[in-house]
């Protein structure tokens, strides 16, 4: 099985890499490959709304590392995706990323677990947390959550480290989301996938 990590920092060294190699540790020691993409470091542009993704199933910019990053989701059982709180949000530059990948991209994502990662000073945590789970439940995919809201601590790189609470829940996290990941395969073999319906859009300005 597989997580792909998206580091939406613009340090790839600081806090928000302490806190997805917690995860990527506890992740290889339950025998979960992983693969980080750091992409808050990039120039990456938003989406114009072209639509040019629905006739050729790619993004129409095919320059950063959007396109590149599809077939990875595709091929993975789970996704983490963790920024810093910039004015108690994500950082625009994941936020880019993430709204063309996620919107370009036709596969299902279906009943690929989710996880949310977020780092800051003091607060903006949870703001920044329930905008980043919200591509994973559009989506139909599961959220795992360890014991606590999944925030990190620290504003210097390094200080996370002090954060022993933040990096526990990281390990809880990473085995919550394995446990998850197993699951889902098991009852897939079992039962089959969850019946799919037409999606059924429903205007409310006619």
């Amino acid at each position: 099985m597989k997580v792909l990590l998206i580091n939406g920092s613009p340090k790839s060294g600081g806090n928000t890499a302490r806190a997805l190699e917690e995860l990527v540790n506890t992740f290889q020691e339950e025998g979960i490959e992983t693969e980080i993409l750091h992409v808050g470091n990039k120039p990456i542009r938003g989406c114009v709304a072209c639509r040019s993704c629905a006739k050729t199933g790619k993004c129409v910019f095919d320059n950063d590392l959007v396109n590149e990053a599809a077939p990875k989701l595709e091929a993975a059982d789970g996704l983490v995706v963790a920024s810093p709180v910039y004015y108690a949000s994500a950082n625009a530059t994941l936020i880019a990323f993430l709204d063309r990948l996620f919107f370009s991209t036709r596969f299902s994502k279906a009943m690929k677990v989710g996880a949310a990662v977020v780092v800051a000073r003091r607060a903006g945590t949870t703001a920044t947390f329930d905008e980043l789970n919200k591509y994973f439940t559009i989506s139909g995919m599961p959220v795992a959550s360890g014991r606590y809201w999944n925030n990190v601590f620290g504003r210097e790189p390094g200080e996370a480290e002090e954060d022993e609470e933040g990096l526990q829940n990281m390990r809880i996290l990473a085995r919550n989301m394995t446990f998850l990941m197993r699951g889902i395969a098991l009852a897939r073999e079992q039962y089959g996938m969850p019946e799919q319906e037409e999606i059924t859009f429903t205007n409310f300005v006619r």
